[in-house]
């Protein structure tokens, strides 16, 4: 394909990508690109942001840089473009100085149109002193987000980046990211120097995924009885905090029968490549993993991402979920929640490095993550609302499916801090929960005998209460900052709001935790948001062009959607073309894949219908 301006950005849409129109602010994204403009675009997962800089670079003279973090997926992504005809490349530390100087040679040759660089190869000198000698369309900085130390994953390597302004002041620059506060936004707008950029700020909603946080209980049969009965065989990402975590969980799944990989840096980087390309290019992997792993996946049939552990920020949790689901279909994003989390989260952000500001930064993500846990109103309003969107109840998401039962715990709570107070008053001890519950439910054990606990005013005034619905008052009482955890075991501490709470002026209302009644089994697939009901016959095309599709892609060693994803599947069996013409209507299909694999997909499909 040439870089010439000879076609327009919808004739391209059609004939490389096989799309009929634009999604959303992608068309205004693109003119402004072509047009020479600066752009800063905000964009969830999947919602179409590598084609706001990947047509601009086929319409455009030149070649389009790209940089992007993700070493380890630039060669996939350039099959996948490579796949729809698309002349592309990467430059990075795997290839050998003979592969690197062909490389650069097609460039200066004019004979790519997309290259793909890692931030820290971008500011060589010497790669600098390249991009002068070519001839570049425009310059595309992937994983924007990664500049703002705002952010949840920042990368120094980004710093750098700032002078691409001050280099090449008459080539066109975009910044994309899945995930932005107003404070990073802000930043990485003022790093990148795109003052002057037009600002594109999609919806960050991601209507396909139920939003669901479950109580946590026996975290790893409760993941258990998700995978198996609303997943089995399905793609999935489980996030854990700890490596030894993710081992041993991944073990575990595997013993019963899932097909788990482990993935987190203190592997050799041979396992973990290894089992990224299997998650990548195998159907049915689940990877177990730490946030090590993530960023950039382009597998767009991840049917659920499930957390054992608490993100430490909305951020984090919206970036990691978003890797569900990215083919429009339907997802999960599953956790389980405790007060472990809690106390667990607030005491690697006291014991963490950084200053005071930091922490206190970190501890502001940590409330607001919390606070989406606790909500008793709809999810997913509570997560758009973090990145400044306004929303109505989605009817999506377990809040809305089945409204939480609240309870006026004003006497609980006064009952819970008064203990925590005496305790420290007039023993002049700090405890964790288990004891401050053991002094409410008037558990007689060696502890509370040798401090002669039992002689307490607050000694057994919670026996109306059970040892799990405690451990719920305390989960909620610390996310809502009236108690604090500090130290290493977790010592309960009256908080700065807890006042007007013991003096009756405040009421305090909390969520009963659901009783666990077994996960949900689902039926036919969706897609876009509805039902797709196969019938016998569809389902064994689907299946029949699935098997098709993994020959396909084993051959070219090339995950199965660089072929087509499951979306193109369903889009064929739903019209079950039988011409050339016919096929290519249909969305995902364009000219290069249709004459590369049209032919084939008639033969599966006369196969089955014969």
């Amino acid at each position: 394909m040439t870089s010439a301006a000879t076609t327009s950005p919808l004739d391209v849409l059609h004939d490389v990508f096989g799309y009929e129109e634009f999604r959303g602010t992608q068309a205004a994204v693109v003119d402004q690109v072509v047009g020479g403009g600066d752009a800063v675009v905000l964009m969830p997962t999947g919602g179409g942001k590598s084609l706001c800089y990947q047509i601009p670079s086929l319409v455009r003279a030149g070649t389009g840089i790209v940089i992007s973090p993700l070493i380890a997926l630039m060669a996939d992504q350039v099959a996948a473009l490579d796949n729809l005809g698309v002349r592309a490349a990467y430059l990075n530390s795997s290839l050998d100085f003979e592969e690197a100087q062909n490389v650069e040679n097609a460039l200066l040759a004019g004979e790519l149109d997309l290259l793909y660089l890692a931030p820290e190869r971008l500011v060589l000198p010497r790669t600098m002193q390249l991009l002068e000698r070519a001839q570049v369309a425009l310059f595309a900085i992937d994983e924007a987000h990664c500049v703002s130390q705002w952010g949840h994953d920042f990368r120094s390597d980004y710093l750098g980046l700032g002078v691409l302004a001050e280099r090449f002041p008459t080539v066109p620059r975009i910044a994309l990211t899945a995930t932005a506060t107003p404070a990073t936004h802000a930043e990485l707008t003022e790093r990148l120097h795109l003052e002057n950029a037009e600002h594109f700020v999609a919806s960050f909603d991601r209507p396909n995924i139920t939003y669901r946080i479950e109580p946590k209980a026996s975290a790893r049969s409760q993941l258990m009885s998700f995978i198996s009965t609303e997943h089995p065989g399905d793609s999935g990402i489980v996030y854990c905090l700890s490596r030894r975590g993710v081992d041993q969980l991944a073990e575990a799944l595997a013993a019963r029968g899932v097909t788990a990989l482990p993935y987190h840096a203190g592997l050799p980087s041979e396992v973990r490549a290894e089992n990224q390309a299997r998650f990548l290019r195998e159907d049915g992997i689940v990877m177990v993993a730490t946030i090590a792993f993530g960023m950039g996946i382009d597998k767009p049939d991840v049917r659920f991402v499930a957390h054992l552990d608490l993100p430490r920020s909305v951020e984090g949790y919206y970036q990691e979920t978003g890797r569900a689901g990215r083919d429009g279909l339907p997802a999960d994003a599953w956790m389980v929640y405790g007060l472990g989390d809690v106390v667990s989260q607030r005491r690697l952000i006291e014991s963490g490095e950084g200053d005071l500001a930091f922490r206190r930064r970190a501890m502001s993500h940590l409330d607001s993550m919390l606070a989406l846990c606790e909500t008793v109103d709809c999810r997913r309003v509570q997560l758009l609302r973090y990145f400044d969107e306004e929303s109505e109840p989605c009817g999506n998401c377990d809040t809305c499916i089945t409204p939480p039962v609240t309870w006026d715990a004003t006497v609980a709570v006064q009952k819970l801090l008064s203990a925590v107070i005496r305790l420290d008053r007039e023993r002049g001890q700090r405890f964790g929960s288990g004891q401050v519950i053991d002094v409410l439910r008037g558990n007689d054990n060696e502890r509370s005998r040798s401090a002669d606990h039992a002689s307490l005013s607050v000694w057994g005034v919670g026996s109306d209460l059970s040892e799990a619905e405690w451990k719920t008052v305390i989960r909620q009482v610390l996310a809502r900052g009236l108690l604090e955890s500090h130290g290493d075991y977790g010592v309960l501490v009256v908080g700065e709001e807890a006042g007007p709470v013991l003096r009756g002026e405040t009421e305090i209302s909390l969520r009963v935790d659901p009783k666990r009644t077994g996960s949900k089994k689902t039926g036919a697939k969706r897609r876009g948001g509805s039902e797709v009901a196969l019938d016998p016959a569809e389902a064994s095309l689907f299946e029949a062009l699935r098997a098709w599709r993994g020959e396909q892609a084993k051959e070219q060693g090339v995950p199965a959607y660089v072929v087509f994803p499951d979306a193109t599947l369903y889009g064929i069996v739903e019209a079950k073309p039988s011409t050339i013409d016919e096929l290519g209507q249909i969305s995902g299909v364009g000219l290069k894949k249709l004459d590369r694999y049209g032919p084939a997909v008639l033969e599966v499909i006369g196969a089955e219908a014969g």
